[in-house]
């Protein structure tokens, strides 16, 4: 028979230590998703919550995964996804339409100062039009 003393339990200090391990996000195959929704499909109102609690599922995946298939995204599923590669035609093209957009705003930025600039010119003339003017008349 063992005892346990107060020496053996554990110490409860008020820190709160990180979790060592988080868990991990579970993933299914294409496979495993068909196999459920037909197992589903084909059980007993009474077996269906038997199932999902079985395999640990929500009813929501069963109907994210009918959807699925009805939409054809489960067929020739393989375990992992094609890699998306992009073209060199597709690189340039994103690579000109980003400095497309930089010229574009440069090109906004100087009309805006060319614009400012001028009418600067203007009113500078203006006031030594009217200065000559202004000359002229106390003479």
């Amino acid at each position: 028979m063992m005892t346990m003393t107060m020496a053996d339990a554990p110490v409860d200090d008020g820190v709160v230590s990180p979790r060592a391990e988080r868990p991990k996000r579970r993933t299914f195959t294409a496979e495993y998703k068909l196999a459920m929704v037909a197992e589903y499909d084909a059980a007993e109102p009474g077996a269906k919550g038997a199932l999902l609690r079985r395999e640990g599922l929500y009813s929501s995946h069963v109907v994210e995964w009918r959807r699925a298939r009805d939409a054809g995204a489960l067929d020739g599923v393989t375990a992992k996804p094609p890699a998306r590669g992009r073209s060199p035609e597709q690189t340039e093209n994103e690579r000109l339409q980003r400095d497309n957009d930089r010229l574009r705003r440069e090109l906004a930025k100087t009309q805006a100062a060319l614009d400012v600039v001028g009418k600067a010119h203007a009113l500078l003339e203006l006031v030594s039009e009217s200065a000559d003017t202004e000359k002229r008349s106390k003479r």
